[in-house]
């Protein structure tokens, strides 16, 4: 019909296309085929009156002029039938119902009953299937697990081949800093080296320009920001220095330094943790002699006594408890409460005392990182050069899990605050691994790839505050800021108790 839709355009355009019609239907004008609106100069009807008028006068001509200009109108504007056949439709045409089919009850219920043991038997396989263990119907659009918010970068300390060593967010959530030095060579005397950080609430935020930058005589190998002073950040120098600088002061921010003396690290400082006045009040000293034998170590090379330690984390439950990673691969139990004198001749200026109180198995390689769980006083974390995390228990030596996660180098592993069984590794191959294990203790859930080139990422770090995000720093010089999904900061059900389970289990 000349006014009716097609259902398809029409469904598509919605109301939008239903108001577009009816606008056409009302300023139609006259055309072949359907009426226009009755207006005077459209219509030869409507001349009719003036010239029946014209020629009332004039008897004789009254009937052949009538005739003519009524036949003329008539066969131009009245097309009645015309008109009729373009709006109306024809009569309906019942339409017959067909009966209902009718079954065949005997036969249908034969059939039922010779399927019967079948379909019983079926449903017992699946119903003792563990095919969908663990699975959560989820009705909510599923979103992008890991994205990249940030990549952030200060050119001159790229241009220098420097690495991206360390990485620590404020107490606030807000200022992400990173730590710029070498790790696989470089001359500690004269390499200059940045601290740098970035505001990311800021609106001008510009990912290759810093917020803070400070100028270091050495490379800084790690960093950590006070736990409740926002502005104020420590860090751990290739030289052995500790520095703590005010990074809301830009003309002058140190704050405190140890300075060259006996009490100054022989070695690079590799992590720091706290902060207060650097004025040395307790010493400790790790000696091969005074090891706790716990488990079989590989003899100690070249008859040194001294024990180096790569890596610490201390207990979330605990204050005076924490842990060790060392070069020789084994992590050490240790507490700030031991008593005994280590027996070194390290000079110092407070009496040196020896921490280990138990061994673990060790890896095959030295252990670069160590974390805690937030959650459980009793597990930690280990990731080594072996390419290994190792899940441990304070209660036994022999690791929970071992996880082979990379055939290079681990720099560091992280558990998640908010997850109690999530956490987070960067490997040499240049890719952040995401684990859960409520979902698999083989496999990572996510693996980010970090550097396109394979260079190595070398530390990450969770924001506690901000529990989404997560930061990563690379060889590129670079650290990246990735936005984490929900699936990774709600926690699971029963997720605090299946990890309570996991460690009740090794410990009986």
């Amino acid at each position: 019909m000349a006014t009716r839709a097609q259902p398809g355009p029409l469904s598509q355009a919605g109301s939008a296309g239903v108001a577009a019609l009816a606008t056409v239907g009302v300023a139609s004008g006259p055309g072949p085929g359907r009426p226009g609106p009755l207006q005077d100069e459209t219509l030869g009807v409507a001349s009719v009156p003036s010239q029946w008028r014209a020629v009332q006068g004039i008897r004789g001509e009254t009937k052949s002029c009538q005739t003519a200009s009524i036949a003329t109108a008539s066969a131009s504007a009245q097309a009645r039938n015309h008109v009729d056949a373009q709006v109306q439709t024809e009569a309906p045409v019942p339409v017959s119902v067909q009966p209902p089919s009718q079954y065949d009850i005997p036969r249908l219920a034969a059939f039922l009953r010779r399927v019967e043991a079948m379909v019983i038997r079926e449903l017992n396989k699946n119903w003792q299937s563990h095919a969908f263990d663990g699975f959560e119907v989820n009705w909510t659009e599923q979103q992008q697990m890991v994205s990249c918010l940030y990549t952030l970068g200060y050119p001159p300390a790229q241009a220098q081949g420097l690495h991206v060593t360390s990485i620590s967010w404020n107490s606030t959530g807000s200022v992400v800093a990173c730590a710029y030095g070498r790790l696989d060579h470089g001359d500690w005397s004269t390499l200059k080296s940045f601290v740098c950080a970035w505001n990311l609430d800021r609106r001008d935020l510009r990912p290759q320009q810093p917020s803070a930058v400070v100028e270091v005589p050495s490379a800084v190998l790690c960093l950590a920001f006070h736990p409740t002073q926002p502005s104020h950040v420590a860090g751990g120098l290739y030289s052995g220095e500790v520095l703590v600088w005010d990074l809301s002061r830009l003309e002058d921010p140190l704050l405190w330094r140890t300075g060259l003396t006996d009490d100054t690290h022989t070695d690079p400082v590799s992590q720091g943790i706290g902060v207060g006045q650097l004025q040395l009040t307790e010493g400790f000293a790790l000696v091969m002699q005074q090891l706790p034998r716990s488990t079989k170590l590989k003899k100690h090379p070249r008859g040194e006594t001294e024990v180096g330690a790569t890596a610490v984390a201390f207990s979330s439950f605990d204050p005076r408890l924490f842990i060790l990673g060392t070069e020789g691969g084994f992590p050490l139990k240790c507490s700030l409460a031991a008593g005994e004198a280590a027996l070194t001749r390290m000079p110092s200026s407070v009496p040196l005392r020896a921490p280990a109180q138990f061994t673990f198995s060790p890896h095959g390689g030295p252990i670069y990182s160590v974390s805690c769980s937030p959650f459980h006083r009793n597990l930690f974390l280990s990731a080594g050069t072996d390419g290994h995390v190792h899940l441990y228990s304070m209660l036994q030596a022999p690791p929970l899990t071992s996880l082979q996660l990379s055939l290079k180098y681990l720099f560091a592993v992280r558990w998640s605050p908010v997850r109690p069984l999530v956490f987070a590794a960067a490997s040499g191959k240049g890719d952040v691994q995401l684990f859960d294990l409520q979902k698999s203790s083989q496999k990572p859930t996510v693996l980010i790839k970090q550097t396109q080139d394979e260079s190595p990422v070398y530390c990450l770090e969770f924001n506690s505050q901000q529990t989404q995000l997560l930061a990563a720093g690379d060889a590129q010089g670079t650290v990246k800021v990735w936005q984490l999904s929900t699936e990774f900061t709600e926690q699971g059900p029963r997720e605090a108790e299946d990890l309570d389970c996991l460690a009740a289990e090794v410990a009986a």
